[in-house]
């Protein structure tokens, strides 16, 4: 049974959403600080983490920060009470993959946490390569010529996704919502720039792409 963290000064929220988990056959798990959560998220492994943007001492922005500095690569779901200013760039940026505006329904939740760990779960594959390239799925780092690339947590995302769906048509709302797992986001101009990026770190000719091709008016194909 996978293991979700609640990270939550709330008690009554953290007890509702461990009964709601316990129903769909979850084991929650709860922490009411930024410092409780790292110390359980090292300690117990959880295959997902709920953490609200505002903690009592260390905030939610700074325990995303915290675990992707310590290379762990748990799943986050953001937690943010309505009026408070989400920039969902910086919270992809710093390695949460998702938030939801509390208060929220049971349904949407779920949801949530279901797409995320069918994001982040492989298919078995530990390694992958493309041209120079290897990426190590289990450690989440990528090499280009023996030499590792730094990539952001957002950049990663995307490349993995590109991997999984290799020669396939993407549209951007598709790349945009099975990576970031926004529904409404305002535009899909984060898709094409972050694609610039992965040209810059991992194509020969960024200016002739041959592996992160554009189709023109849909998206984009990845090609090993």
């Amino acid at each position: 049974m996978q293991k979700i963290l609640i990270v939550d000064d709330d008690p009554e929220l953290r007890e509702t959403v461990s009964i709601l988990l316990e129903r769909e056959r979850f084991v929650p798990l709860q922490a009411v600080d930024g410092q409780s959560a790292l110390e359980k998220a090292f300690s117990m492994k959880p295959n997902l983490m709920l953490v609200d943007l505002r903690l009592p001492g260390m905030s939610g922005i700074e325990v995303c920060k915290q675990l992707r500095a310590n290379r762990i690569t748990t799943p986050i779901i953001i937690l943010s009470a309505i009026g408070d200013e989400v920039d969902k760039v910086l919270l992809l940026e710093i390695g949460a993959d998702d938030y939801v505006v509390k208060p929220f329904g049971t349904r949407e939740l779920l949801a949530r946490i279901r797409a995320v760990l069918r994001r982040s779960s492989d298919d078995g594959a530990r390694t992958a390569r493309f041209g120079e390239v290897e990426v190590d799925i289990e450690r989440r780092t990528v090499r280009r010529n023996n030499k590792e690339v730094k990539v952001t947590p957002a950049e990663y995302n995307l490349l993995l996704f590109f991997l999984q769906n290799a020669e396939r048509v993407l549209t951007r709302d598709l790349i945009l919502n099975s990576v970031w797992g926004y529904e409404y986001y305002p535009n899909t101009r984060t898709v094409d720039a972050h694609v610039v990026r992965l040209r810059q770190k991992f194509e020969q000719d960024p200016a002739a792409p041959t592996h992160f091709v554009t189709v023109h008016g849909v998206g984009y194909r990845f090609l090993p």
